[in-house]
């Protein structure tokens, strides 16, 4: 392990919410599709590689049920016909400082997916809630 390497459980995420500290946050991911092209008059039966559309993942948010925190369930319910609130987030990677190593700014946000605890009678493990959020795209930086 380089000793330059980053811890990840120190973290934020401003979503509009009450609450910024999560559990875990998942789905920083980009692709680029590639697509094949080929020339109808190319003798070759095999095709050649361009870039096509960036794709992004759906990102997740997880933490701990908390008393009088409605947040999650309340922001996915501001769907009416057509139409959702759309937020713009920032995820924050941060150093023993609580200074931001790393910036996720993510585009456009609304939920998709709510998924609330699994209750279970004789456990005594924390109750967690889930939003998956779609959005239009994501930008890293690095103050």
């Amino acid at each position: 392990m380089s000793e330059n390497a980053i811890n990840r459980y120190h973290f934020t995420a401003d979503w509009g919410g009450s609450r910024i500290g999560f559990t875990e946050i998942s789905g920083l991911d980009i692709e680029i599709e590639a697509v094949v092209t080929r020339d109808s008059s190319n003798p070759v039966d095999s095709g050649r590689k361009i870039p096509g559309l960036r794709k992004f993942s759906n990102i997740i948010l997880k933490r701990g049920i908390a008393k009088n925190d409605n947040d999650f369930f309340n922001w996915i319910n501001t769907k009416s016909i057509g139409n959702i609130e759309r937020r713009n987030i920032t995820i924050k990677l941060l150093n023993e400082e609580h200074e931001p190593i790393f910036i996720w700014m993510v585009k456009n946000a609304f939920p998709v997916k709510y998924n609330g605890p699994i209750l279970i009678s004789n456990d005594s493990e924390i109750a967690f809630e889930t939003l998956e959020l779609t959005h239009e795209g994501l930008t890293v930086t690095t103050p």
